[in-house]
């Protein structure tokens, strides 16, 4: 069976026609085999449904984990606004309120599209994820210039697929549309026949053809996790934060069913004689006390004397948690995550310079993050200055976004300020200083602040 992104990649080829992409772009639908799989792989262990789940194999749900937490980590007190743009900054800020959770599914599947519409009088965005978004081209800077957007609508017994092609050539911008329709009986591999785009009222106002000039970058951002693409180096899509953690994942996985197991096959039993208790006549049924059925298992002891036995074994739990918590201490060194994050911390960071190379580890990471999400934003909000300039909205005005990104994953912010109070009050900084760098404010305003000799106990006074 062919995979969702292979059944795209296809319909793609046979749209474009392959020549004329070669020709025009320079490449194919920029998706191999190896990293087409890898995706789906990425998402199926985000949703919990990696290929290694089934009856006998648990999933302890790190894959979710890992890329909540680098989420939490990369977006932990962002602040970031439009400035000289009410309506552009109001829109943007839309977008802001769920940036984690956007951030959560790029982390993920390595990636996530930013791609914002004129409607009804407001910029809205649609936030594509890895396995609905085909670049079909790039730059020599491994910049994503052109792409389609995958979108399904299901109507009853039919399924509808609408491609959208976006194609930036360095000024002019054209945005194509098409339409497919699937019923649930066809059983072939493609996407159904084409349709008009007037088949499905959702989508009844779009054009099928869009041409737009003078535009300086494509008209949607891609957010790209910045880690090395080790699937595909040829690629310009990024791969998921738990990429290199796959096999670790799944060996986690089969050490939590290990340690479920253990549980319950040591839970509290008592074998009893099948003559201690009677058959329900009716159903066949054993007539065990009310509430406590589990707690019985009914056997024959023929003719032994004994009636009943406990079973009750010893539980070898620690054994099988120390294992589980070094599993878990490879995902974190693999995901770039500090050791403490998933595993047990108080089993790791014994000194000072384990805990700051741990620390710096998880810091980098995030910061590279943070630099690749930023940039994701800023072409976002050019592209939505653009697009609602071309709406007849308040756009075209001059603006300055700005960000301030929180360092507190490296940095402990009470030990900071403990030091800088202890080096104040022994007269190595400014005292100042010291004021304002716990309430925020210029050295101005903590002059302003500063109390008389007789009322400060840190010895803090005005100069």
């Amino acid at each position: 069976m062919l995979g969702f992104i292979e059944r795209i990649r296809q319909v793609i080829k046979k749209m474009l026609g392959k020549e004329k992409v070669k020709d025009a772009l320079g490449v194919d639908v920029a998706i191999s085999d190896r990293m087409g799989q890898a995706i789906e792989l990425w998402a199926k262990m985000y949703e919990n449904k990696p290929p290694w789940v089934k009856k006998n194999v648990l999933s302890c749900g790190l894959s979710a984990a890992v890329a909540a937490e680098m989420a939490r980590l990369v977006t932990l007190e962002l602040q970031t606004e439009v400035s000289g743009n009410d309506f552009l900054d109001t829109e943007y800020q839309a977008v802001i309120e769920d940036i984690r959770r956007y951030c959560e599914y790029g982390c993920a599947k390595g990636g996530l599209a930013f791609k914002p519409y004129v409607t009804d009088g407001h910029i809205e965005v649609d936030t594509v994820q890895a396995d609905r978004f085909f670049p079909t081209g790039y730059n020599s800077r491994g910049e994503i210039t052109s792409a389609v957007f995958v979108e399904t609508l299901n109507k009853g017994k039919q399924t509808y697929t609408r491609l959208e092609l976006h194609e930036w050539n360095g000024s002019s911008y054209t945005i194509h549309n098409r339409v497919y329709v699937k019923s649930d009986t066809d059983t072939t591999e493609n996407l159904g026949r084409e349709v008009s785009l007037t088949a499905v009222p959702e989508w009844a106002d779009l054009e099928p053809e869009t041409n737009i000039e003078n535009v300086e970058k494509p008209l949607f951002a891609y957010f790209k996790v910045p880690n090395a693409n080790n699937i595909d180096d040829q690629s310009p899509l990024g791969v998921s934060v738990y990429s290199r953690a796959v096999s670790d994942i799944r060996e986690a996985d089969r050490q939590w069913t290990r340690i479920v197991w253990e549980y319950e096959g040591s839970e509290l039993a008592v074998d009893v004689d099948n003559g201690m208790f009677k058959k329900n006549e009716r159903t066949g049924e054993w007539d065990l006390p009310e509430g406590r059925e589990r707690l019985f298992r009914i056997m024959d002891f023929e003719d032994n004397d004994e009636k009943y036995k406990v079973y009750s074994p010893a539980i070898r739990d620690e054994s099988l948690f120390n294992g589980f918590n070094n599993i878990l201490r490879r995902i974190e060194f693999n995901c770039g995550l500090a050791y403490g994050t998933l595993s047990n911390p108080e089993n790791v960071d014994k000194t000072a310079e384990e805990i700051k190379a741990s620390k710096q580890r998880s810091y980098s990471t995030v910061s590279d993050i943070q630099k690749s999400l930023q940039k994701a934003l800023e072409h976002l909000v050019y592209s939505m200055d653009v697009l609602a300039q071309l709406g007849g909205l308040p756009g075209g005005k001059k603006y300055e976004l700005s960000f301030n990104w929180d360092d507190s994953i490296v940095i402990d912010k009470e030990q900071e300020l403990l030091s800088m109070q202890q080096d104040a009050t022994g007269g190595f900084i400014r005292k100042e200083l010291y004021v304002a760098k716990k309430y925020g404010v210029s050295e101005e305003e903590a002059l302003k602040m500063m109390p008389s000799q007789q009322n400060n106990p840190f010895g803090i006074q005005e100069e």
